[in-house]
């Protein structure tokens, strides 16, 4: 009886493991960006990377670790998601 306890814990374990590394394994690549805050509303953040400005959006979910103010040097970590696609008509037919 001990034993089949075991075994039907171990196979659990190992559902959950595979489950996590699905989970992570869906999400897109996460990428990041470092220099100093230039503005910051409730919708945006925007950063000084170089000569470039990079405008970068928020929400209620984005986690905020610190004091996020303007001139703050961050490193926003971020992922790309598609807003919108447009498939065009294949011309060939």
């Amino acid at each position: 009886m001990l034993k089949n306890r075991l075994v039907q814990v171990c196979l659990v374990a190992a559902v959950v493991v595979v489950l996590i590394g699905v989970a992570y394994a869906a999400a897109p690549k996460t990428y990041q960006v470092t220099g100093p805050v230039l503005s910051v509303t409730n919708d945006a953040i925007v950063v000084q990377k170089g000569t470039d400005k990079w405008e970068l959006g928020r929400d209620a979910t984005t986690k905020v670790t610190g004091d996020l103010k303007v001139g703050a040097k961050v490193t926003i970590q971020y992922r790309m998601t598609a807003v919108t696609v447009d498939v065009k008509a294949d011309k060939t037919k």
